[in-house]
């Protein structure tokens, strides 16, 4: 993996992350899911996007 492409798939990956909060805070407003499941589902997108971004950085060449 080159330093772009570890670009490209950061920029790929902010973007999902955005749209998946956006999503949501949308489902919680209306009342779909509760705030403690919010926070779950938060806290474990944050901890799997550090972890692939540490895998992309180490497989830069």
């Amino acid at each position: 993996m080159t330093q772009a492409q570890r670009i490209k798939y950061s920029i790929v990956i902010s973007i999902l992350v955005l749209l998946l909060m956006l999503g949501l805070s949308w489902l919680q407003s209306t009342g779909a899911i509760s705030e403690k499941l919010f926070q779950y589902i938060a806290i474990a997108t944050a901890v799997l996007v550090v972890v692939i971004n540490g895998v992309m950085r180490r497989r830069v060449k």
